[in-house]
């Protein structure tokens, strides 16, 4: 098969390239990138007052496949993927069983290349059954397909069993994926602690619980040599130690949610369940600290953390409502918004979303270099249209943009030279 992608604004930040081109897509690779292409019998996509971009890239998603199908599986959560523009994605070991072993990530892995609509990368997880108390069989899990390893959604609480983890990484070249909480500060918390907590009459997270888990984290990182990345981070004070750790030359990377970098714990009030995450919502000084973050070069990626729930985990009382919300499909728009708002330029956040993340999981993916993937994603930055749980493609509905108005989506998704 072959595609001609016409007259669209090519940006390709691996490559540092911003221009109108013309795009060749043969068997499945990028063939050809310039000007005026042609070539017989080849498919035309116009993309003329279009970006064409890489496709997009989200590190951190739960696609709850195997266990909790319920909520979602590699088949709905790759198409809510697709229909984002992302075409490759990194997914969590929270799954039932744990994605703790190599039959797991091939199970995954299988079922992804034969049913899924986008490249799905398992990561592996730190600890057995993410218990906490004795490390995986990360060697197995690397050869398997594991492109990282992490216990998301817990602590590794042991300082010396996250030093083994960081050390044993070290021979396959691989990153250890830090959920940096300290669970005693957390306590009986569920929102982020502060005025509009104590209005509300809710129990609070104070923001030492990320960063002094940040901290430890980023030492044992400096100490051991290894590779480490910080998930979801969320408040100033993470970002002023990632920030810090850089400039002293540490290997560590760290990425940002679109709800971290949008929203405060103002979108709380109401108990509204669907503004419930882990971390929480953050203040305006959070917010803003981690937008300036994204703009420096800090914050390596930006990635959903794209949780869902079933409505029935999300319609109860706000002290036991699941956290997480949906993310794969508005991520694009409100990535867009740091641009508007002049936080960011257009390659940043292209960036952001493609050579970025692939980066930090050393993905073979994130560029439009010929002999690449004909991985591509083409985007109409002026786009209306406003956000309707009810029609995301993801089975859970939890999203924390319902009715939001957005400018800019994904208007095609290619993978390896499909256009699905």
């Amino acid at each position: 098969m072959k595609l001609l992608i016409q007259g669209g604004r090519v940006i390709d930040p691996a490559n540092n390239l911003d221009a109108e081109l013309d795009i060749l897509i043969k068997d499945g690779k990028i063939s050809k990138i310039g000007k005026n292409l042609k070539d017989d019998g080849v498919e035309i996509f116009n993309a003329s007052g279009r970006l064409v971009t890489p496709g997009l890239i989200d590190i951190h998603v739960h696609l709850r496949d195997p266990g909790y199908e319920y909520k979602e599986d590699i088949v709905s959560g790759t198409r809510a993927a697709a229909a984002g523009g992302f075409t490759s994605v990194a997914c969590m070991p929270n799954t039932k069983p744990v994605l703790d072993n190599k039959s797991v990530a091939q199970y995954i892995i299988e079922k992804a290349e034969k049913e899924g609509f986008a490249r799905v990368f398992p990561v592996g997880s730190i600890t057995k059954g993410l218990e906490g108390d004795s490390l995986s069989e990360m060697g197995d899990m690397k050869g398997a397909g594991c492109v990282a390893f992490s216990d998301d959604g817990k602590p590794v609480t042991s300082g010396e069993l996250m030093r083994c983890a960081l050390e044993y990484s070290k021979p396959f070249n691989t990153v250890i994926i830090s959920h940096a909480e300290d669970i005693d500060l957390v306590g009986k918390g569920v929102m982020n602690e502060g005025f509009v907590a104590t209005e509300l009459g809710l129990k609070g997270i104070p923001w030492v619980a990320e960063d002094a888990a940040t901290a430890r984290d980023v030492m044992l990182c400096e100490f051991t040599g290894a590779r480490l990345h910080i998930a979801h981070v969320s408040t100033r004070g993470s970002v002023e130690i990632v920030r810090a750790a850089k400039k002293r030359g540490v290997r560590v990377t760290a990425e940002a949610a679109p709800h971290h970098f949008i929203l405060t714990d103002e979108a709380v009030r109401g108990y509204n369940t669907n503004a419930k995450m882990n971390p929480p919502l953050r203040s305006a000084e959070d917010v803003a600290a981690v937008r300036q973050g994204l703009a420096d070069g800090t914050l390596d990626a930006i990635a959903t953390d794209h949780a869902p729930h079933h409505i029935d985990e999300k319609n109860v009382e706000f002290n036991i409502a699941m956290n997480g919300v949906v993310g794969l499909e508005t991520a694009l728009a409100l990535t867009l918004e740091l641009v508007s708002d002049k936080v960011i330029d257009l390659n940043r956040a292209i960036e952001l979303l493609t050579s970025g993340p692939a980066s930090v999981l050393n993905l073979p993916v994130g560029t439009l270099t010929v002999g690449a993937p004909a991985d591509v994603t083409i985007i109409d930055p002026g786009k209306k249209w406003t956000v309707s749980a009810n029609d995301l493609i993801s089975k859970s509905k939890n999203t924390a943009f319902d009715q939001r108005k957005m400018k800019g989506a994904a208007i095609a998704t290619i993978l390896g030279g499909r256009l699905i």
